[in-house]
């Protein structure tokens, strides 16, 4: 809103000319959604108190959690809240991407909601029955994959990282990679969001990564230059996650061991929805398996983990899965598992943004 009402002014007032830049409407973007964050974050944990709205702690999880048990959940809403708001005032509204990924957060968001609503009227760590929950979230994921495969001038090809190249074209089949990918980072992030601020603190860095990806992508002279795939208006969903990163990091303020408040599924189901849609959208779809890559560990560990229990009838390959919980139990302290993981997540990312020149 800012954009659209302050930019058409450049004419009269040339300092306005400033809000066609997307760096200079990115960091306000980024530094909005932190101000927001901060300024409602400790309004929001004294609500949720008083409306008892908190965590219920798995039984077969870890025995040093049951002390989590009270504290605020479904923080997600802030976020959402924020990044919401931030978007709205300092991106292009024209450019239809930024409202695609606005109605995935704020649907994923109202999925985790309702998960997070059954947990607490049932006081249980159970929510919405899976099937349920996962066909909600592939109807939103069609949405998008249909919405790009009929949009103009979107091709689907898939960029496969270090090979410049090799650029096949999966047709109608890229609605089911966008179902695959979005639903799959939802739910990858939502495994992942099991100790304090260990699932925001990679969310930061993705959102960080694909920030630059987004501005490259939209930059028809820096694609050529990179050589990567150049989709016209994609520049605008930097600032999207630039509000996304100012947000994650007011929350992490809250968040951080000890927490104060947990994001719920609310937050990690739309923050993973909306990680997913903008590696679509950027082209760099197979990229996120590196970018997200303790996203995708965590994942891995929960399936081999229940496969192996099956096939051996009751023998584990970890202590327990996900797997920060293996090494909580090998006796890792919780803050060092947690910034052991943000440690690899950063790691990951710079891999991720090496790809751009090692093809």
């Amino acid at each position: 809103m800012v954009y659209e009402l302050l930019f058409p002014l450049h004419t009269i007032f040339s300092s306005f000319n400033v809000f066609r830049y997307i760096t200079f409407r990115t960091i306000f973007a980024s530094v909005t959604a932190l101000l927001i964050c901060l300024i409602l974050g400790r309004w929001l944990i004294r609500k949720l108190q008083t409306l008892q709205i908190d965590q219920q702690i798995r039984e077969d999880g870890p025995k040093t959690h049951q002390v989590k048990k009270g504290t605020p959940t479904m923080g997600g809403v802030l976020i959402i809240f924020s990044v919401v708001i931030s978007t709205l005032l300092w991106a292009n509204l024209s450019v239809d991407y930024i409202w695609l990924v606005l109605v995935v957060t704020v649907g994923f968001g109202l999925i985790g909601f309702l998960d997070d609503y059954k947990k607490l009227a049932g006081r249980s760590s159970q929510g919405i029955s899976g099937k349920t929950r996962l066909t909600a979230e592939i109807v939103i994921a069609l949405f998008v994959g249909v919405i790009l495969y009929l949009k103009p001038g979107f091709n689907t090809q898939i960029t496969i990282p270090f090979l410049k190249t090799v650029l096949p074209n999966l047709g109608w089949g890229y609605i089911l990679l966008c179902v695959f990918i979005i639903v799959g980072a939802a739910n990858a992030v939502n495994l992942t969001d099991g100790l304090d601020g260990l699932a925001t603190g990679p969310i930061i860095i993705c959102f960080a990564t694909y920030l630059f990806f987004a501005y490259f992508a939209g930059n028809v002279k820096v694609a050529a230059y990179l050589q990567i795939p150049y989709v016209a208006g994609t520049g605008e969903l930097t600032v999207f996650c630039g509000a996304l990163v100012g947000a994650a990091l007011g929350f992490l303020w809250f968040n951080a061991y000890p927490a104060e408040i947990f994001m719920g599924d609310v937050g990690s189901l739309s923050m993973g929805g909306a990680l997913g849609t903008v590696a679509v959208i950027t082209k760099q779809e197979i990229l996120l398996a590196i970018v997200g890559g303790i996203f995708v560990m965590e994942t891995f560990s929960v399936i081999f983990q229940v496969g192996y229990f099956k096939l051996t009838g009751g023998r584990r390959i970890f202590r327990m899965a996900p797997l920060h919980h293996h090494f909580e139990l090998k006796g890792w302290a919780e803050p060092k598992v947690i910034v052991r993981f943000w440690i690899i997540s950063i790691l990951l990312a710079l891999l991720a943004i090496a790809t751009l020149k090692l093809r």
